[in-house]
C-alpha cells in the first residue's frame, strides 16, 4: 500500500470514528445541547481535527442521518429473497428492535427534528441506499403481486402504514415510557403484533402466512446504529 493510499484509509478510519462517536453523544445530549467544542471534547479529537472532515454540527448530523438511511437500507436487503407480504413483516421487525435495542439512537435519528433538506443527497429514490426507497420498493412489489386489498393501491401510501405501524408503539414508549400511569406492555412484542395486525388489515387474506414468533428475525441492532 503506498503512502496516499494509506493516509486515505487513515482519514477515513479517523472519520468514522469522529461519527460513531458524536451518534452516542447527540444520542445522549441532544442536538441543541451540543456544540462543536462540546463534541470535541467528549469525543477525545481536537476541534481542528472533527474541522478537517466536517464545516460544522449540521454536516456531522446530516451525515449521520444518510449513514443509517444507508445502514437500514442494507439490514432489509437481507430479506430481499422473501414474498413481498413477509418482506414487509421482517422490515418492520428490524426497525422496531433496533428501536428497542438501542433507544438512545433511536431517538436521535427517528424523533429529533433533523436538518437534512430535501435537496441533500440521500439517495431517495435508490432501495440500495434508502431504507424508505427500498420499502417503498417491496410495496411495490406487493402490489405487483396482487397481494394487497382493493382499497389499497396507492404505494406511497401503503408504505406510510406500513412504516407507521413498526414507528408507532416504540415511538410512543420512548418518549412516554416513564409515565406511570399507563401500564405499558412488553416493547417489542406489542410493536410485533402491530405489523401483523396491520399487514393483516393491508393484504389479501389469501397472502398472509402466519408469523412464527419465536424464529422472527432479529436486527443485527449495533450495526444498525453505526
Amino acid at each position: 500500500m503506498g503512502v496516499k493510499e494509506r493516509r486515505e484509509r487513515e482519514r477515513t478510519q479517523v472519520r468514522e470514528r469522529i461519527l460513531d462517536a458524536a451518534l452516542d453523544v447527540f444520542a445522549k445530549d441532544g442536538i441543541e445541547g451540543v456544540t462543536m467544542r462540546a463534541l470535541a471534547d467528549a469525543i477525545e479529537y481536537s476541534p481542528p481535527v472533527i474541522y478537517a472532515h466536517f464545516r460544522d454540527k449540521e454536516a456531522i448530523i446530516t451525515e449521520l442521518c444518510h449513514r443509517q438511511l444507508r445502514s437500514l437500507a442494507r439490514a432489509f436487503a437481507t430479506f430481499g429473497a422473501l414474498d413481498p407480504v413477509e418482506r414487509l413483516r421482517h422490515i418492520g421487525y428490524v426497525y422496531a428492535d433496533f428501536a428497542v435495542d438501542h433507544p438512545s439512537h433511536f431517538r436521535f435519528m427517528f424523533l429529533t427534528p433533523q436538518l437534512v433538506t430535501d435537496n441533500e443527497d440521500v439517495g431517495k429514490d435508490d432501495p440500495e441506499r434508502n431504507a424508505y426507497a427500498y420499502l417503498k420498493q417491496t410495496v411495490k412489489d406487493g402490489l405487483a403481486a396482487g397481494v394487497f386489498r382493493p382499497e389499497y393501491t396507492d404505494a406511497e401510501e401503503i408504505t406510510q402504514l406500513a412504516w407507521a405501524s413498526a414507528h408507532g408503539v416504540v415511538a410512543l414508549q420512548n418518549i412516554k415510557g416513564s409515565a406511570g400511569w399507563i401500564e405499558w406492555r412488553d416493547a417489542r412484542k406489542t410493536a410485533h403484533r402491530l405489523i401483523d395486525a396491520t399487514l393483516e388489515g393491508l393484504v389479501k387474506s389469501e397472502a398472509i402466512k402466519r408469523p412464527a414468533r419465536s424464529s422472527a428475525r432479529r436486527a443485527p441492532a449495533r450495526r444498525l446504529a453505526r
